[in-house]
């Protein structure tokens, strides 16, 4: 979905002036189009999400109204909740991840693996605080039924290149059948991860029935501010 000048300032909670003043000042991801702009609504949720900033819950609802009902509190029930995944760096770290996915046996687990390493050369899928989504910009395609996000807290805190200089101690992993479906948990994910209790359940890396109930709680609350979804 592109969006124009006034979706962003709206979702954001910020005037179109400040819209208009990071765009000159290139900072943040915008296209010019027929002398109007437009921003791919990936591309501001990552960004948003980088900058700390609050995102309106009106965000995460479709172009076309069709409803996803899908949570994130399901998509993890769906990837599972892994402790102590070793590795001393990024790339095990990822190669780790990789090899638990609940994937079809004939998946090219390497292939996984290769294109989340060149999206972090990219830019870092840290954001923050510990916490890291990698990803790649666009869905991985597989044969598979339900989307999956894997909660993962490593042994020990690895660098990943955080603007905060912190290191990684829990990541989520996502693979979607669907790009409206990746989109849709990435923006919940990027939501609930601003609740306070569910980051001090994270930190606290409670076990997983608790865990999941404070994740569910959090997604609540974008059905409370106003959210279709």
């Amino acid at each position: 979905m592109q969006l124009t000048v006034r979706d962003v300032a709206r979702y954001l909670n910020v005037s179109e002036r400040s819209v208009y003043r990071w765009i000159d000042q290139k900072a943040i991801p915008a296209y010019r189009v027929n002398d109007q702009y437009r921003f791919n609504k990936s591309e501001i949720l990552e960004w948003a999400s980088a900058q700390k900033m609050t995102i309106d819950p009106g965000f995460f609802e479709d172009a076309d109204n069709s409803p996803i009902t899908l949570t994130v509190t399901e998509a993890v029930k769906n990837g599972g909740i892994h402790y102590k995944i070793p590795g001393n760096n990024k790339d095990i770290v990822l190669k780790n991840v990789v090899d638990l996915m609940p994937l079809p046996p004939d998946t090219d687990r390497d292939f996984i693996f290769q294109i989340l390493l060149a999206r972090e050369k990219m830019a870092s899928t840290a954001l923050g605080e510990g916490i890291a989504i990698p990803h790649v910009r666009n869905p991985v395609i597989l044969n598979i039924t339900s989307p999956i996000v894997m909660l993962c807290f490593l042994e020990k805190p690895v660098e990943f290149g955080a603007l905060d200089g912190k290191a990684v101690y829990c990541l989520f992993s996502m693979i979607s059948p669907m790009a409206r479906v990746h989109l849709h948990l990435r923006s919940r994910l990027a939501y609930i991860l601003k609740d306070k209790n569910f980051n001090e359940a994270l930190k606290a890396r409670m076990e997983k029935e608790k865990l999941l109930a404070i994740m569910d709680q959090a997604e609540q609350s974008i059905k409370n501010n106003g959210s279709t979804h």
